[in-house]
């Protein structure tokens, strides 16, 4: 996929990767990029510099999202490519309350599943369309420290693998992004294991993205090494959780 006149929406678009792709595919020849964002002010300040529009968008609330898409396609016309790229990173253990629970099982899943419930039928009727979900390297090994964290970014990694199987063959192109340690306000405190393979600036987290959607791809890694550790997780099931155990001795949970 060329990002060449093409209308894109990034949620998540005020800050961190999320802004840098709003950047980078308007440097790239996008036709239009909507910016969303829980931070709406936010939202708009990336607009304004990029000559767009911004939404106060809560990923949480379907609504919104319904909200966002048929504004977009009613201003600018059919969605190409949806990016939804908003997640937040709270929660320790099994232990949380069900409301920290429900709270990031909104922000990191169902975000996904309604942006796909709302655009999927729309692409399909016109001949096809682009989703890229951000995950995070969490959805495809683990996170240490992090039962929430990890379970929602799996559960996102599952959709998008389910939504190419399901839809591919309907012209449905699907992507995920996932990054380990990426420089944003998530990593401010420090990266922790994450970051075992070095901190990333979000430009080259989305110039991975810009190369993986030009070669239609499914997996994102801006950390190459990610690949590898998802053969050694599968070779040897066993021995890996021995290694992440070791891991986690090593680098502890997370704050």
């Amino acid at each position: 996929m060329e990002l060449k006149d093409k209308i894109i929406v990034v949620t998540g678009g005020a800050s961190g990767i999320g802004r840098e792709m709003c950047r980078r595919f308007t440097q790239e020849g996008a036709k239009k990029v909507v910016v969303a964002d829980l931070n709406g002010d936010g939202a708009k300040a990336v607009a304004e510099e990029i000559g767009s529009v911004g939404h106060a968008v809560d990923v949480r609330n379907e609504q919104d999202l319904i909200n966002l898409i048929e504004d977009t396609e009613r201003q600018f016309g059919p969605i190409d490519l949806f990016c939804s790229n908003a997640g937040i990173g709270i929660g320790k253990d099994i232990f949380e309350s069900d409301e920290v629970w429900q709270t990031i099982w909104e922000v990191n899943t169902m975000s996904h599943v309604w942006a796909a419930k709302h655009l999927v039928p729309r692409m399909i009727a016109r001949g096809g369309g682009y989703l890229l979900n951000t995950a995070s390297a969490a959805g495809l090994l683990s996170q240490i420290g992090s039962a929430t964290y990890a379970v929602t970014k799996h559960a996102a990694v599952a959709l998008a693998e389910w939504l190419s199987i399901t839809y591919g063959d309907q012209g449905i192109k699907v992507s995920v992004l996932c990054p380990q340690a990426v420089r944003t306000a998530m990593t401010a405190r420090g990266p922790g294991v994450a970051g075992v393979d070095g901190m990333i600036e979000p430009e080259d987290a989305v110039t991975a993205v810009v190369e993986t959607l030009r070669e239609e791809r499914f997996l994102v890694l801006p950390h190459p090494e990610v690949a590898e550790y998802m053969q050694r997780k599968t070779a040897d099931y066993d021995r890996w959780l021995k290694g992440m155990r070791r891991l986690q001795s090593l680098y502890g949970k997370a704050d």
